[in-house]
C-alpha cells in the first residue's frame, strides 16, 4: 500500500468496518478516464463506498469531449434521494453537472442535507478544448453551489474563467471565496512552470502550497481523481488541509502510473497501489 494506505484500517478489510459514503454528482464517460468512473476509483482506493450519481452522458475518446447529454433534472433528484434517505453520505463530489436545471436541483439537495462537506471540480473546459459550460451555467454555479462549497478545485484555467476580472491567480481565489467557497484548491498543471504548483486558500489567504515534478504526458481525469479523493478524505473525517495535501499525493503517484491505452492522453492509474 502507498502512503495514502494509512486510511486502510484493518477493521475495513476484515468486514468489521462500514466504509464512508460518497455521493458523487458527475458524467459518464465511456472512456472510463473520468467522470463518474474516476470518481469510484479514487474514492474506494481512499476506503471509502462511492454512491454514483449521473448528471451527463457523455460521448467522448481520449483526447476530447464530442459530446454531451445532460440527464434530467427530475431524474437526478430521485437518484441522489433515493440514497441520501437510505444510507448516511459523509461527503458530496461535484463533477459535471451539464445543465442549469440540474444545477439548481444539487442546491436544492445541498440544502436539506447541511453540514456535509461539498467538494466542487468546476469542469468547464475538457482536455482537449471543448467546452463543457456555457455563460448561463457558469453563473449558476457560481449563484447556487459556490455558496455550499467546503472545496472548490479549479485548475488555473478554469479559476481564470470564473473570476475574469482578477488579475493574477491569488486575485481568482480571493474572487472565488468572495462567492462563497470555503477554501479554494488552484492546480497549476497548465501553467508553463518546471513544476506543477499547487495553492490552497482560504480566508483571504494562502494557507500553503505544494509543488510536484511535471509529469512528461498529458493526463485524462486527473481533476476528478483529486476532487474526489479528497472528497474520500474529509469522508474520513481529516480536515480539509491534510486532506488536500494526501489526495495530491495519491494524484500524483496515479499520474506517474497512467497508461495510454487509446490515441490520445493517458489515463490515471488509480489502482496502482493494488500492484503490490
Amino acid at each position: 500500500m502507498p502512503k495514502i494506505g494509512s486510511v486502510f484500517p484493518a477493521g475495513m478489510l476484515s468486514g468489521r468496518r462500514i466504509p464512508p459514503v460518497v455521493m458523487a454528482f458527475s458524467g459518464s464517460d465511456p472512456t472510463g478516464g473520468a467522470g463518474i468512473l474516476a470518481d469510484g476509483e479514487a474514492v474506494a482506493s481512499m476506503g471509502c463506498h462511492l454512491a454514483p450519481v449521473v448528471t451527463v452522458l457523455t460521448v467522448q475518446d481520449s483526447a476530447n469531449v464530442i459530446s454531451s447529454h445532460p440527464v434530467a433534472g427530475a431524474l437526478v433528484v430521485e437518484q441522489a434521494r433515493a440514497v441520501l434517505e437510505d444510507m448516511p453520505v459523509g461527503a458530496f463530489k461535484i463533477g459535471m453537472p451539464g445543465s442549469v436545471q440540474n444545477v439548481e436541483v444539487i442546491h436544492t439537495l445541498l440544502r436539506d442535507y447541511p453540514g456535509i462537506p461539498v467538494v466542487l471540480d468546476p469542469v468547464l473546459v475538457a482536455g482537449g478544448g471543448t467546452e463543457l459550460a456555457d455563460g448561463e451555467l457558469r453563473e449558476a454555479l457560481i449563484e447556487l453551489l459556490l455558496p455550499l462549497t467546503t472545496l472548490l478545485t479549479p485548475n488555473s484555467r478554469e479559476a481564470r474563467i470564473l473570476a475574469p476580472e482578477a488579475d493574477s491567480l491569488a486575485a481568482c481565489a480571493q474572487q472565488l471565496e468572495e462567492y462563497g467557497c470555503q477554501y479554494v484548491l488552484i492546480t497549476g498543471t497548465h501553467e508553463d512552470t518546471p513544476q506543477v504548483e499547487n495553492t490552497l486558500y482560504a480566508n483571504m489567504r494562502r494557507l500553503d502550497s505544494w509543488r510536484w515534478p511535471r509529469l512528461e504526458q498529458e493526463y485524462h481525469g486527473s481533476g476528478c481523481t483529486l476532487a474526489s479523493a479528497t472528497a474520500a478524505l474529509l469522508a474520513h473525517g481529516n480536515e480539509p488541509c491534510s486532506a488536500v495535501q494526501e489526495a495530491q499525493e495519491f494524484t500524483w503517484q496515479a499520474l506517474r502510473h497512467g497508461y495510454r491505452p487509446g490515441m490520445g492522453q493517458h489515463l490515471p492509474d488509480r489502482l496502482y497501489w493494488a500492484e503490490r
